[in-house]
């Protein structure tokens, strides 16, 4: 279901801002910071203020719509669950930033659970460390 079905399903309003924050969430391939999204709304909605944008995508992390997750330059950024579940290795050396797929993780989550009755919640997760090239 998208975010925009989603809200409505659950009887929230599809106001111009809130619409322009989920736009802004689906028009990248990459992750995305509430500055970067407010930038975009802007553009289009010069009334536009950070707090709604800020309102908005809590509001659709408690909905599970995205998820948020802070990489390299420490801001957090989010990405529309609806476009699946990834992790990443990112490099502290160059920045680079790998993408995992959520199926390379799942041997980590029964082991967590089987070994320390431990739920892990891994939809999205960084981990740090140095890539290939940055190791020689």
């Amino acid at each position: 279901m998208s975010c925009t079905q989603a809200l409505q399903a659950k009887g929230y309003r599809l106001t111009p801002q809130r619409m322009m924050v989920v736009e802004a969430l689906h028009r990248v391939d990459e992750h995305i910071s509430a500055d970067e999204i407010y930038t975009q709304v802007l553009a289009n909605y010069p009334y536009a203020n950070i707090s709604t944008v800020y309102r908005t995508l809590e509001l659709l992390k408690e909905l599970g719509l995205v998820t948020e997750i802070a990489l390299r330059d420490g801001r957090v950024r989010y990405h529309p669950a609806e476009k699946g579940h990834h992790h990443h290795l990112v490099c502290h050396k160059c920045g680079k930033t790998i993408d995992l797929p959520e199926s390379s993780l799942l041997s980590l989550e029964e082991t967590l659970f089987h070994d320390y009755q431990f739920k892990a919640d891994l939809k999205h997760l960084a981990m740090f460390g140095l890539c290939a090239d940055c190791q020689k």
